[in-house]
């Protein structure tokens, strides 16, 4: 990068600068839009669209609500000629819609031109020429007055054409390679062009300010524009519109500042598609607009299906970081900004506020068809316990107790630390439902029975040691008298140091969630229960909380301890579980590893591991909204087929079936 010295800045300033468009500090109104991806954009795609593909993008730009369209450059080639003439004569113009032409100054290509826009309703002519210094010297080897005399002669030529030609037509010139010219002498050119066409207030025509290579600032340009638009004559009789390409990536502040700067038109491009870095992006203009409130009069509510058919017709990519439209562009990582989105959506939530102010969220994701749950916040290892806690209570309505929020944060987070990737909600969702759920190894509780004797009377049956054993207590409420047969049956001391409970769905007879905090030397052990009975959910919880003392652990080594460990292994890593894995882990030959687990848990491997991957299945077909797709890949299953006749065979139904009956006896529970 030694040799900056062979390059001089090649742009020149207005004669005279006003800099009136400083005092502005935001867009009032939208431009009038005219999208030229079916020309400019076009013809940078290394394999341009088919007349077919044309067609589809063209009634994609009338959905997004266009009103000008440049369709194309019909002298270019046979396919931009017919895919205009298909337009015309299968009438698929809407009549508030006008489509554009592009001509260079050249008598051949105009007729050209004309012939092929023949009988439109309505079309724009653009007609252009190069006019800067460089393209003056170097291609045409002409003076200032023999480069304007092509642009006088181009344009008397569409005039006489336009009267000899059946159609509706309007005008447009451009100065082409405008970056590079002397702006007094482009504005000569273009009063010279508007001489011949007299434009008036009921009949207007268009100049556009081209930024055919970008090659200065943004404010350098938009005091050009500002230039030409207090100098132009019949000022009011002309649309002046920009055509800002990004060459120095300043497509979109072009674009904003020629606003400002008396600009009434913009040409762009759906995701700044165009030759070399490209065309302004239109839709971050008019996104930008419509975060200031102001209406871009362009409909982006569905941007990710935009965003599918512009990959799916150009066979461009829209990158993951393209403003408003991007996979990521919403999407939180870090602790401190899922932190702040997430009591931000709170406080929005609480005050059913009107106006979006949420933290690090320019715009509200809904408003261009994304969702919270998936877009907003995910989750790796530099997430925190704000962000997972946001994924547990929009995917699964889990509201967690405070001091439980910052442990569960930081267990799953270690989880993505340590199996390096992302955490999507459905595996949050497991992993936390494995250590706080469902993780009783050492006992379960299969019965509890209640009688009012001194209070409450809890018979309780244990499970432990595989045997079922009873214990009874007394105590102030149920709860609390499970709890104190516990603590006799098994000689430990703890105290219930927090308890907290909400519904998970609306109905008196909707399931509910129980959260037991458990504290033992000073330090705090969490267990989690699900129950349309308050009781059963809770004891559940109690249950699971109280499982994690070590003391409690420690009791269960009658058991098998090598099996155990093996089925803990197995329940810990279901998803992707071989018996290969298994084998290596615990250093047995597969043989001898498939007879003992028939031997002590009564199934094969293989049984054991479909029976948890169809128990996961089931949590998420019932509690949740995930496509059957998704929960297949959750649980292990590549083959969405296979997973639905594994799920057939379980319970005798497929998984839509499945999810659709427990909705229906959920709604009539309720």
């Amino acid at each position: 990068m030694r040799n900056y010295e062979k390059y001089e800045r090649a742009y020149f300033m207005p004669p005279v600068v006003t800099y009136d468009w400083v005092k502005k500090d935001h867009i009032e109104k939208a431009p009038i839009w005219c999208s030229v991806d079916l020309r400019d954009g076009n013809q940078a795609l290394i394999e341009p669209m088919s007349i077919d593909e044309k067609l589809e993008f063209f009634q994609l730009l009338v959905e997004v609500g266009f009103k000008e369209i440049e369709v194309g450059f019909p002298a270019a080639s046979d396919t931009e000629y017919h895919f205009i003439r298909a337009l015309i004569e299968k009438k698929m113009i809407p009549d508030d819609v006008t489509i554009q032409v592009l001509t260079q100054a050249r008598e051949h290509i105009i007729k050209k031109t004309f012939e092929a826009v023949k009988g439109a309703p309505h079309a724009v002519i653009h007609l252009y020429n190069s006019t800067s210094a460089a393209q003056r010297e170097q291609v045409f080897r002409k003076s200032k007055e023999e480069v304007k005399k092509i642009a006088v002669k181009g344009a008397k030529l569409l005039k006489r054409l336009a009267d000899e030609t059946r159609g509706n037509f309007s005008f447009e010139y451009s100065p082409e390679s405008f970056p590079g010219t002397e702006v007094d002498y482009a504005l000569e050119v273009c009063n010279a062009v508007l001489d011949i066409w007299q434009p008036t207030k009921d009949n207007k025509v268009i100049i556009n300010i081209p930024t055919t290579v970008e090659n200065a600032m943004p404010h350098v340009f938009a005091s050009q524009v500002e230039y030409i638009s207090q100098n132009l004559q019949n000022r009011d009789s002309v649309v002046l519109s920009i055509h800002p390409h990004n060459d120095r990536g300043c497509g979109v502040c072009d674009a904003e500042l020629g606003i400002l700067a008396g600009a009434d038109r913009i040409e762009g491009t759906l995701f700044g598609n165009g030759e070399r870095t490209g065309n302004v992006d239109i839709i971050t203009v008019a996104m930008n607009m419509y975060s200031h409130g102001v209406d871009p009069m362009l409909d982006f509510s569905n941007m990710p299906e935009i965003s599918k058919k512009y990959e799916r017709l150009t066979r461009m990519r829209v990158y993951e970081r393209q403003p408003y439209a991007g996979e990521l562009v919403f999407t939180a990582f870090s602790g401190s900004h899922q932190d702040a989105i997430a009591k931000g959506m709170k406080w929005r939530e609480e005050r059913e506020a009107a106006k979006w102010t949420v933290p690090y969220l320019p715009i509200d994701p809904k408003d261009v068809g994304r969702d919270y749950e998936s877009d907003i916040i995910r989750i790796n290892s530099q997430s925190g316990k704000g962000g997972v806690s946001y994924i547990l209570k929009h995917n699964f309505k889990l509201s967690l107790p405070e001091k439980m929020k910052e442990e569960v944060g930081y267990f799953i987070k270690g989880v993505s630390d340590q199996e390096h990737k992302e955490l999507s909600p459905a595996l949050i969702y497991q992993i936390f439902e494995d250590q706080y759920v469902n993780n009783s190894p050492a006992f379960q509780i299969r019965e509890a029975h209640f009688r009012q004797i001194d209070g409450i009377m809890a018979e309780i049956v244990i499970d432990h040691a595989g045997t079922p054993k009873i214990a009874t207590a007394n105590g102030n409420g149920r709860l609390d008298a499970v709890n104190n047969a516990i603590k006799e049956y098994f000689g430990v001391n703890y105290e219930v140091a927090i308890y907290e409970e909400h519904a998970l769905e609306k109905g008196s007879s909707s399931k509910a969630a129980a959260y037991v905090g458990i504290s033992s030397d000073d330090k705090l052990y969490w267990g989690v229960g699900f129950d349309a009975d308050i009781i059963k959910a809770s004891i559940a919880a109690l249950t699971v909380a109280v499982n994690q003392l070590p003391e409690v652990k420690g009791l269960s080594e009658d058991k098998d301890k090598r099996m155990s460990e093996i089925l803990n292994y197995v329940q810990a890593n279901y998803r992707t579980i071989t018996l290969d894995d298994l084998a290596n882990k615990f250093y047995l030959s597969k043989p001898y590893l498939s007879k003992l687990i028939k031997e002590k848990s009564g199934r094969t491997f293989g049984d054991n591991v479909k029976k948890i991957r169809m128990s996961k299945a089931c949590m998420l077909l019932k509690n949740g909204n995930m496509t059957v797709e998704r929960i297949a890949e959750a649980v292990g299953y590549q083959n969405v087929e296979h997973f639905n006749r594994l799920f057939k065979e379980s319970y005798g139904m497929p998984p839509v079936q499945f999810r659709k009956q427990k909705e229906v006896e959920t709604g009539s529970a309720n």
